[in-house]
């Protein structure tokens, strides 16, 4: 018998937790920035908002919260491929928690399709997750600022000292409001290293039948 999981169920599971600590581990030990209980938990709030703030049903929202909380577990296994492996570990994850199938499949989709390596955002749970994961550039990210030097992630990150997503119902937009601290990093290494994932959330906001801006120092530049 299938049971309505929440976002709340999701998060005190202990399997789930575990997963996602190790996760965060094994991408530390490589270098990569924080993708930890703050990453997952800032996803799946901003996720929910996005769409209830855009009139979508509160059960949606719900679900684009859950699958913003485990997108990235697949990282347990490797970076590489993650949001495939993450998927099926969610699939196995949800079932075992008694969810039903028919919002696992929802989930799972919205997981296997959040990066942005050639996909399509495929229903309004997934857009949600898109937007709520690649608007998260921020300075606390950053897990050693010596790195900032060598590292152009880093460093775009580490300069990004203010970050949000704006959603506006009535005007029909989305957009990323980001402060950057130019002696730290340029806006072109921004979007040096991140436009494709600003061209993703583009498609994602036009999925939700709005138009998706972004907004770097007070300057509008997409």
């Amino acid at each position: 018998m299938s049971n309505l999981i929440t976002l709340d169920d999701v998060k005190k599971d202990s399997q789930v937790g575990a997963y996602i600590k190790r996760a965060d581990e094994n991408l530390a030990v490589v270098g990569y920035t924080e993708h930890g209980p703050r990453h997952c938990g800032l996803v799946a709030k901003v996720a929910r908002m996005t769409l209830l703030e855009l009139n979508i049903s509160e059960r949606e929202a719900e679900l684009s919260a859950i699958a913003g909380y485990l997108h990235d577990i697949g990282n347990v296994f490797n970076r590489l491929n993650h949001p495939y492996t993450g998927a099926v570990l969610a699939h196995t994850l949800l079932r075992d928690m008694g969810m039903d199938i028919d919002e696992i499949t929802t989930i799972v989709s919205a997981i296997g399709n959040h990066d942005d390596d050639g996909w399509e955002p495929v229903n309004r749970v997934s857009a949600g997750l898109i937007l709520a994961d690649k608007s998260d550039v921020h300075r606390s990210r950053v897990r050693n600022p010596d790195m900032i030097k060598f590292d152009i992630h880093d460093r775009v990150n580490y300069a990004v000292n203010h970050s949000r997503l704006d959603v506006n119902r009535e005007k029909a937009t989305i957009t990323l409001a980001l402060t950057i601290d130019v002696k730290i990093s340029s806006v072109m290494e921004y979007f040096e290293i991140f436009l494709s994932r600003m061209l993703y959330c583009k498609r994602a906001a036009n999925f939700l039948k709005t138009q998706f801006s972004l907004h770097i120092n007070d300057n509008n530049l997409l």
